[in-house]
């Protein structure tokens, strides 16, 4: 990736030894048998097929087909404690409900929603390989509005879903700290920021979730060769490993400086061993800044690809859904292809261009889609009827472009008032999910998470739009 080309994207995508938990010893070695144990298995197995054959058959026979459409497979998930991973109950300070014989990991967000996702994919993926219990704050409303209350990471998405299929522990905050706790406490952190961003930011990356938190975090620097690309301006990125060096005892003590004395109670504490933690996590990748728009990205591919919306909010989507293709709220859903157009906080890089000249027109939009649909009938024999948009444009004439093609939006008039802030943006999520087709905008986290998702969830079709110029999305 050229240098120009990175320097675009950064500034448009800114907001913008065995743990506890391991598996039993006689389930780790149960594919492990002698081979006379082996022997007696197969002719049990043998004398059984018929029977199970039988079974099958009449299981199959039984059942019910599927709904037409699933925004996600919801699973029976093992009931998992998470006070399993702490000594009890929220406490008044986080440090009285860590186990000792537990290590723990966290950070803060301090972007737009869909990077902040991405962010604590990150916090998520760096405990697994460190083999430390994440610890998720809330979401912020960064996005949304300040005077929108935060929510919950498990308000949003479906944390017992995500234990079972990582087979981890998976915190968030308020399972550790009372959330009405008045408390102040002190914490020692790591400062990546100022190490990546390299004589551009002075200190650490600040974060309203510290406040939400009662936390007084002390900051130390980190050294500079955490940085990805040494002497680049343009970039802020740093990698997984580089950064799991200071889980383990031989980084962190070489790597020890003073301390910055923390805002509140001015006190100069190192980073703490058992509650690991980092001031920014989104700007972290294992090979390559920017890594989610790749197939191979480990952050999707360990974890990101299981984090599924809570059924709450896939249901009340469903809805919306179906409203909007005039529908029963509780009938079913047909397949749809899903669009991105993101352009609200985009027009700041249109450089003073027209929207007309900047933005794909809708003729493009309407090619891609229909690239969408050919595919899909083509390749799995789905014809779709219904397309689906989600935009954060509030041209009305624009808008009047889209019903024109027939397609459909949810109508978000009444949302905040019946369901808080945040639901707009998250139905507009769940939304774009949950279709066999998407078409997403380029440079767009929204879009890319989408893209992933559908690709993931639905085994679907996927398109990105490309944008800046009169004939940026031209192709053969």
């Amino acid at each position: 990736m050229d240098s120009a080309s990175l320097s675009t994207q950064m500034h448009l995508r800114m907001d913008s030894s065995t743990p506890l938990w391991s598996k039993p010893k006689d389930f780790v070695n149960r594919n492990f048998r002698s081979k006379g144990r082996f022997l007696v298995g197969a002719a049990i197995g043998v004398s059984l097929v018929a029977l199970m054959s039988l079974v099958g058959f009449w299981l199959w026979a039984s059942s019910e087909a599927p709904p037409l459409l699933e925004l996600t497979k919801n699973v029976e998930v093992d009931s998992f404690d998470p006070l399993n991973a702490l000594v009890g109950a929220p406490t008044e300070h986080f440090g009285d409900n860590l186990r000792p014989d537990f290590k723990y990991i966290t950070s803060w967000i301090s972007a737009g929603w869909t990077n902040d996702v991405m962010t604590y994919i990150n916090l998520i993926y760096l405990g697994l390989i460190t083999d430390r219990v994440p610890i998720l704050p809330m979401f912020i409303p960064s996005h949304i509005g300040a005077a929108a209350s935060p929510i919950a990471f498990g308000d949003v998405f479906d944390v017992p879903r995500l234990r079972q299929a990582l087979d981890r522990p998976i915190l968030e905050w308020r399972d550790v700290k009372d959330p009405n706790s008045a408390e102040l406490d002190g914490l020692g952190c790591w400062n990546v920021w100022e190490a990546t961003s390299q004589n551009h930011e002075k200190g650490p990356r600040g974060s309203s979730v510290l406040g939400y938190l009662q936390l007084d975090v002390s900051y130390t620097r980190m050294p500079d060769w955490v940085k990805l690309i040494q002497n680049y301006e343009h970039d802020s990125h740093t990698t997984f490993w580089a950064l799991a060096k200071f889980a383990f005892p031989e980084t962190r003590k070489a790597n020890l400086v003073t301390p910055l004395p923390s805002p509140i109670l001015n006190i100069s504490l190192p980073p703490d061993e058992q509650l690991l933690c980092y001031d920014y996590l989104y700007y972290v990748c294992a090979q390559q800044p920017f890594e989610y728009d790749h197939d191979y990205s480990p952050a999707w591919r360990f974890v990101a690809q299981y984090m599924h919306w809570v059924p709450s909010l896939e249901a009340l989507t469903k809805k919306y859904i179906n409203r909007a293709l005039g529908l029963e709220d509780d009938g079913p859903t047909p397949p749809y292809v899903g669009i991105h157009a993101r352009h609200a906080d985009f027009k700041n890089y249109c450089w003073g261009a027209p929207q007309e000249e900047c933005f794909p027109s809708m003729a493009v939009i309407a090619r891609r889609v229909q690239e969408v649909k050919d595919e899909l009938l083509q390749t799995q024999g789905i014809d779709v009827e219904h397309v689906i948009m989600t935009s954060d444009e509030t041209n009305a004439s624009w808008w009047e472009e889209v019903t024109q093609q027939g397609w459909f939006a949810p109508d978000h008039s009444k949302t905040k008032e019946l369901y808080g802030d945040w639901y707009p943006l998250l139905i507009d999520a769940v939304i774009q999910s949950g279709g066999v087709g998407f078409v997403g905008t380029d440079r767009s986290t929204m879009s890319v998470l989408a893209r992933r998702r559908v690709e993931s969830w639905q085994n679907g079709v996927t398109r990105t739009i490309l944008w800046g110029t009169p004939h940026a999305d031209d192709h053969r």
